[in-house]
Protein backbone atom coordinates (compact mmCIF):
# COMPACT_ATOMS: atom_id res chain seq x y z
CA UNK A 1 0.00 0.00 0.00
CA UNK A 2 1.36 3.45 -0.93
CA UNK A 3 2.05 6.22 1.54
CA UNK A 4 0.82 9.78 1.12
CA UNK A 5 2.11 11.39 4.32
CA UNK A 6 5.07 10.64 6.58
CA UNK A 7 4.33 11.90 10.10
CA UNK A 8 7.43 13.16 11.89
CA UNK A 9 7.09 13.70 15.63
CA UNK A 10 8.74 13.37 19.01
CA UNK A 11 7.58 10.37 21.05
CA UNK A 12 6.38 12.90 23.64
CA UNK A 13 3.77 14.10 21.13
CA UNK A 14 2.42 10.66 20.21
CA UNK A 15 -1.14 11.64 21.18
CA UNK A 16 -1.06 14.41 18.55
CA UNK A 17 0.47 12.09 15.97
CA UNK A 18 -2.26 9.53 16.57
CA UNK A 19 -4.99 12.19 16.29
CA UNK A 20 -3.56 13.57 13.03
CA UNK A 21 -3.09 10.09 11.60
CA UNK A 22 -6.69 9.15 12.44
CA UNK A 23 -8.08 12.34 10.87
CA UNK A 24 -6.03 12.06 7.66
CA UNK A 25 -6.74 8.38 7.15
CA UNK A 26 -10.45 9.02 7.71
CA UNK A 27 -10.12 11.22 4.60
CA UNK A 28 -8.39 8.41 2.65
CA UNK A 29 -4.95 10.00 3.07
CA UNK A 30 -2.63 7.12 3.89
CA UNK A 31 -0.10 7.90 6.66
CA UNK A 32 3.09 6.30 7.86
CA UNK A 33 3.80 6.86 11.54
CA UNK A 34 6.19 5.27 14.02
CA UNK A 35 5.99 3.05 15.92
CA UNK A 36 2.72 1.80 14.40
CA UNK A 37 4.15 1.06 10.97
CA UNK A 38 7.46 -0.47 12.03
CA UNK A 39 7.07 -4.23 12.12
CA UNK A 40 8.62 -6.21 14.99
CA UNK A 41 12.20 -7.11 14.15
CA UNK A 42 12.56 -4.50 11.38
CA UNK A 43 15.44 -2.04 11.47
CA UNK A 44 14.06 1.33 12.66
CA UNK A 45 16.21 3.56 10.44
CA UNK A 46 15.70 1.36 7.37
CA UNK A 47 11.93 1.40 7.89
CA UNK A 48 11.95 5.21 8.01
CA UNK A 49 13.96 5.53 4.80
CA UNK A 50 11.72 3.00 3.03
CA UNK A 51 8.63 4.95 4.13
CA UNK A 52 10.08 8.23 2.85
CA UNK A 53 10.83 6.62 -0.50
CA UNK A 54 7.09 5.97 -0.84
CA UNK A 55 5.72 9.14 0.77
CA UNK A 56 4.69 12.28 -1.10
CA UNK A 57 5.08 14.74 1.77
CA UNK A 58 6.15 15.02 5.41
CA UNK A 59 4.00 16.56 8.13
CA UNK A 60 6.12 17.74 11.04
CA UNK A 61 4.39 17.93 14.42
CA UNK A 62 6.42 20.81 15.80
CA UNK A 63 6.86 21.22 19.56
CA UNK A 64 9.66 21.91 22.02
CA UNK A 65 10.39 18.19 22.10
CA UNK A 66 10.47 17.89 18.30
CA UNK A 67 12.61 21.02 18.10
CA UNK A 68 15.28 19.36 20.26
CA UNK A 69 14.99 15.86 18.81
CA UNK A 70 17.96 14.64 16.72
CA UNK A 71 15.67 11.97 15.23
CA UNK A 72 13.14 14.56 14.03
CA UNK A 73 15.93 16.69 12.60
CA UNK A 74 17.28 13.70 10.64
CA UNK A 75 13.80 12.90 9.31
CA UNK A 76 13.28 16.48 8.12
CA UNK A 77 16.74 16.54 6.56
CA UNK A 78 16.10 13.29 4.70
CA UNK A 79 12.69 14.49 3.52
CA UNK A 80 14.13 17.72 2.11
CA UNK A 81 16.99 15.87 0.42
CA UNK A 82 14.48 13.49 -1.16
CA UNK A 83 12.43 16.39 -2.50
CA UNK A 84 9.37 15.85 -0.29
CA UNK A 85 7.12 18.75 0.65
CA UNK A 86 7.42 19.56 4.37
CA UNK A 87 4.38 20.96 6.18
CA UNK A 88 5.00 21.93 9.83
CA UNK A 89 2.02 21.71 12.21
CA UNK A 90 2.96 23.78 15.27
CA UNK A 91 1.47 22.70 18.60
CA UNK A 92 3.77 24.77 20.85
CA UNK A 93 5.01 28.33 20.46
CA UNK A 94 8.78 27.83 20.61
CA UNK A 95 11.51 29.37 18.44
CA UNK A 96 12.69 27.20 15.57
CA UNK A 97 16.13 25.73 16.24
CA UNK A 98 18.84 26.69 13.78
CA UNK A 99 19.30 23.07 12.70
CA UNK A 100 15.63 22.84 11.67
CA UNK A 101 15.49 26.39 10.33
CA UNK A 102 18.14 25.40 7.80
CA UNK A 103 15.70 22.95 6.22
CA UNK A 104 12.24 24.43 6.84
CA UNK A 105 10.58 27.40 5.22
CA UNK A 106 8.35 29.23 7.70
CA UNK A 107 6.10 30.24 4.77
CA UNK A 108 3.90 27.16 5.09
CA UNK A 109 3.27 26.73 8.82
CA UNK A 110 -0.03 25.68 10.29
CA UNK A 111 -0.60 26.75 13.89
CA UNK A 112 -2.52 24.72 16.46
CA UNK A 113 -1.21 26.52 19.53
CA UNK A 114 -4.53 27.95 20.70
CA UNK A 115 -8.17 27.33 19.92
CA UNK A 116 -10.09 24.18 19.10
CA UNK A 117 -7.84 21.26 18.11
CA UNK A 118 -10.60 19.70 16.03
CA UNK A 119 -10.76 22.80 13.84
CA UNK A 120 -6.98 22.77 13.45
CA UNK A 121 -7.09 19.10 12.43
CA UNK A 122 -9.77 19.89 9.85
CA UNK A 123 -7.58 22.70 8.46
CA UNK A 124 -4.57 20.39 8.32
CA UNK A 125 -6.56 17.70 6.55
CA UNK A 126 -7.83 20.21 3.98
CA UNK A 127 -4.34 21.63 3.39
CA UNK A 128 -2.74 18.20 2.98
CA UNK A 129 -5.46 17.08 0.57
CA UNK A 130 -4.99 20.25 -1.48
CA UNK A 131 -1.21 19.89 -1.64
CA UNK A 132 -1.42 16.22 -2.62
CA UNK A 133 -3.89 17.10 -5.37
CA UNK A 134 -1.36 19.56 -6.80
CA UNK A 135 1.43 16.99 -7.02
CA UNK A 136 2.18 15.64 -10.50
CA UNK A 137 0.96 12.07 -11.06
CA UNK A 138 3.48 9.29 -10.54
CA UNK A 139 5.25 8.21 -13.70
CA UNK A 140 3.84 5.03 -15.25
CA UNK A 141 6.20 2.07 -15.52
CA UNK A 142 4.69 1.24 -18.94
CA UNK A 143 3.78 4.49 -20.72
CA UNK A 144 1.27 4.51 -23.53
CA UNK A 145 2.43 5.07 -27.08
CA UNK A 146 1.08 8.62 -27.09
CA UNK A 147 3.04 9.41 -23.93
CA UNK A 148 6.19 7.98 -25.46
CA UNK A 149 5.73 10.11 -28.57
CA UNK A 150 5.23 13.24 -26.49
CA UNK A 151 8.31 12.64 -24.34
CA UNK A 152 10.93 14.06 -26.79
CA UNK A 153 8.94 17.29 -27.16
CA UNK A 154 8.63 17.69 -23.39
CA UNK A 155 12.34 16.99 -22.92
CA UNK A 156 13.23 19.54 -25.57
CA UNK A 157 11.05 22.18 -23.93
CA UNK A 158 12.69 21.66 -20.55
CA UNK A 159 16.12 21.66 -22.14
CA UNK A 160 15.34 25.08 -23.62
CA UNK A 161 15.72 26.56 -20.14
CA UNK A 162 19.45 26.69 -19.53
CA UNK A 163 20.88 25.21 -16.30
CA UNK A 164 22.14 28.66 -15.27
CA UNK A 165 18.70 30.21 -15.76
CA UNK A 166 17.05 27.37 -13.87
CA UNK A 167 19.47 27.74 -10.98
CA UNK A 168 18.82 31.49 -10.80
CA UNK A 169 15.05 30.94 -10.73
CA UNK A 170 15.30 28.29 -8.00
CA UNK A 171 17.61 30.54 -5.95
CA UNK A 172 15.19 33.47 -6.23
CA UNK A 173 12.27 31.27 -5.16
CA UNK A 174 14.23 29.78 -2.25
CA UNK A 175 14.79 33.28 -0.85
CA UNK A 176 11.00 33.54 -0.42
CA UNK A 177 9.91 29.96 0.25
CA UNK A 178 12.99 28.15 1.53
CA UNK A 179 14.06 24.57 0.67
CA UNK A 180 10.67 23.64 -0.79
CA UNK A 181 11.67 25.76 -3.82
CA UNK A 182 13.57 22.92 -5.47
CA UNK A 183 10.49 20.67 -5.42
CA UNK A 184 8.24 23.43 -6.76
CA UNK A 185 10.64 24.17 -9.61
CA UNK A 186 10.89 20.53 -10.65
CA UNK A 187 7.12 20.17 -10.57
CA UNK A 188 6.44 23.37 -12.52
CA UNK A 189 8.95 22.38 -15.22
CA UNK A 190 6.62 19.56 -16.27
CA UNK A 191 4.03 22.07 -17.49
CA UNK A 192 6.08 25.17 -18.32
CA UNK A 193 7.82 24.95 -21.72
CA UNK A 194 9.54 28.33 -21.50
CA UNK A 195 11.44 30.37 -18.94
CA UNK A 196 8.74 33.05 -18.74
CA UNK A 197 6.01 30.48 -18.25
CA UNK A 198 8.05 28.77 -15.54
CA UNK A 199 8.58 32.06 -13.68
CA UNK A 200 4.87 32.92 -13.98
CA UNK A 201 3.82 29.49 -12.67
CA UNK A 202 6.21 29.67 -9.71
CA UNK A 203 5.07 33.18 -8.83
CA UNK A 204 1.60 31.75 -8.18
CA UNK A 205 3.10 29.58 -5.41
CA UNK A 206 3.87 32.73 -3.38
CA UNK A 207 0.87 33.98 -1.42
CA UNK A 208 2.31 37.30 -0.22
CA UNK A 209 2.17 40.01 -2.89
CA UNK A 210 5.39 41.73 -1.81
CA UNK A 211 7.30 38.45 -1.76
CA UNK A 212 5.89 37.52 -5.16
CA UNK A 213 7.05 40.85 -6.59
CA UNK A 214 10.54 40.38 -5.12
CA UNK A 215 10.73 36.97 -6.77
CA UNK A 216 9.66 38.36 -10.14
CA UNK A 217 12.10 41.26 -9.87
CA UNK A 218 15.01 38.90 -9.13
CA UNK A 219 14.07 36.65 -12.04
CA UNK A 220 13.83 39.56 -14.47
CA UNK A 221 17.15 40.95 -13.24
CA UNK A 222 18.81 37.58 -13.84
CA UNK A 223 17.59 37.70 -17.44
Amino acid sequence: MGVDVFLSHSHVDKVFADAICHRLEAADIRCWVAPRDIRPGDDWAESIIDAMDQAKMLVLIFSASANNSPQVRREVERAVNKGLMVLPFRIENVPLSKSLEYFISTQHWLDAITGDLEQHLDELCHCVAMLLERLPPAASSSPAASDTAAAPAATAAIAAITPAALEAIERALALELGPIASLLVRRAMLAAPSRNQLVAALAQEIDDAAERQRFLTRCHAAG
